[in-house]
């Protein structure tokens, strides 16, 4: 049942002091867009009259095809507490349409739509819990970027150590104004990594949060003269930032992963074990989504926390699916490898078509793996059957277009945009000098 009507948007803006309403959406390789209209076209807006230029945003249409329309989703318009208090700004996240009413193919949001609606089908509701990491850096005398930070703090670590504290308090309450819960917020491993964990929701919900969040992490953090970055691996020798996704079904308000009964003594039903198996049956052709960029590579790599091989555990963090200790509603599937600069709609889409995968075909994944798998050498992990993630964005790329439930999840459009674009990515970096080679070699030879 929807929250708002058209109607009481319409009141909202002209009652409360909004001046200008941000129409949001986001492009498929994750990149918050909006078109701003000023208070007098609500109405215009909320029955689905806002145009945008498609040919103008990477990957929606071409120029002959351009005219699109803002659909808004009613029930998500907040006002930004960031922004002046008087003239307010309120957002609403939209979905985009076609000209003849029809929903566009390349919308990532309608994307995880479709993918939840197969679940809806099969009788699930999909809930996610996200754990979003990122560094505050410094900005130089002109106000770019740095990755230098004064913070000398390290995991759970609080001030005077923590000079992000003050920002990160910020942004909770902040979120909070938003109608965020706010479970945890603390310091990470690296000096100015931080984490803000927010309740699970409903998988459309969770991924308009983590857009909603990620927007407020950068402007408060710019507010205060930092820069907010959710590259996965800013410097080198460091641990890197990840978002951790914790995923669950229900059925008639049942947790579905949970059966005290269970055989193995984890908790775990037949379905959590087949929604297992399908996300490790899948992974390497997700990679290319829930690691979406060349550097989130750098990352992936054995010593600093990240998983990068195929295993699951319920306690062990060096696999890539970890169940968490709460049982029962809270039972929960946690795949660790995913970074914040994934774009969360398809990753959402693409983690709920391998799961379901898993529970149609009646998938047993591998024994559970309990040691420390970064410290097991090649041949002890072959022996265990652990596989690796792609080793970089192309092998990841290559491997999603060979998995055809992958491509048709994604749909044939956001498949051949995306591929394209993260090909122009990986050959630019190829063919890239970079510092390290010049200081390696140039002396040398």
């Amino acid at each position: 049942m929807s929250k708002y009507s058209k109607e009481d948007i319409i009141r909202m803006v002209r009652e409360g002091d909004v001046e200008f309403i941000r129409m949001q959406f986001t492009d498929i390789f994750g990149q918050l867009k909006n078109v701003a209209i000023t208070a007098s076209q609500i109405e215009k807006a909320v029955n689905n009259q806002i145009m945008i230029d498609g040919s103008s945003i990477e990957g929606f249409v071409r120029i002959q095809e351009s005219d699109q329309y803002l659909h808004p989703d009613l029930d998500s318009f907040a006002i930004l507490p960031w922004r002046p208090q008087h003239g307010k700004v309120a957002r609403l996240i939209c979905d985009v349409f076609n000209p003849d009413g029809t929903p566009f193919v390349g919308d990532p949001r309608g994307t995880l739509k479709r993918a939840l609606k197969k679940a809806a089908d099969m009788g699930y509701a999909f809930n996610v819990g996200p754990e979003c990491e990122f560094f505050l850096f410094q900005t130089d005398e002109k106000g770019h970027p740095t990755t230098e930070t004064a913070d000398e703090a390290g995991y759970f670590d609080l001030g005077p150590l923590d000079h992000g504290e003050s920002t990160r308090r910020e942004i909770c309450l902040a979120l909070e104004q938003m109608g965020f819960e706010i479970e945890a917020s603390h310091h990470e491993v690296a000096r100015g990594q931080h984490e803000i964990d927010f309740k699970y929701a409903d998988a459309l919900s969770a991924a308009d949060n983590i857009m909603t969040f990620k927007l407020c992490v950068k402007s408060l953090a710019q507010k205060n003269g930092l820069h907010a970055t959710f590259m996965p691996k800013p410097v080198y020798g460091i641990t890197g930032s990840g978002m951790h996704t914790n995923m669950s079904l229900f059925k008639d308000g049942k947790n579905v992963f949970a059966d005290p009964d269970d055989p193995k003594g984890l908790g775990l039903s037949k379905e959590a074990y087949s929604f297992i198996a399908g996300i490790l049956t899948h992974m390497r052709s997700m990679a290319a989504i829930t690691n979406p960029l060349v550097n989130s590579y750098k990352r992936l790599v054995p010593g600093y926390e990240a998983p990068c091989y195929l295993a699951w555990s319920a306690s062990n963090r060096s696999a890539l699916i970890r169940i968490p200790a709460a049982r029962g509603q809270s039972t929960r599937v946690e795949l660790r490898c995913p970074d914040p600069s994934c774009n969360p709609y398809l990753e959402l889409a693409v983690c709920l078509a391998a799961g379901l995968d898993g529970i149609e075909k009646g998938l047993t994944p591998p024994e559970e793996v309990t040691a420390n798998i970064f410290a097991m050498d090649e041949a002890t992990r072959e022996s265990y059957g652990i596989q690796s993630l792609p080793a970089n964005l192309k092998e990841a790329v290559d491997l999603m277009l060979r998995d055809s439930l992958i491509c048709e999840t994604l749909g044939q459009h956001v498949v051949t945009q995306y591929s394209e674009g993260k090909y122009k990515e990986w050959d630019a970096y190829r063919t890239h000098v970079s510092s390290w080679e010049v200081e390696r070699y140039l002396i040398s030879y």
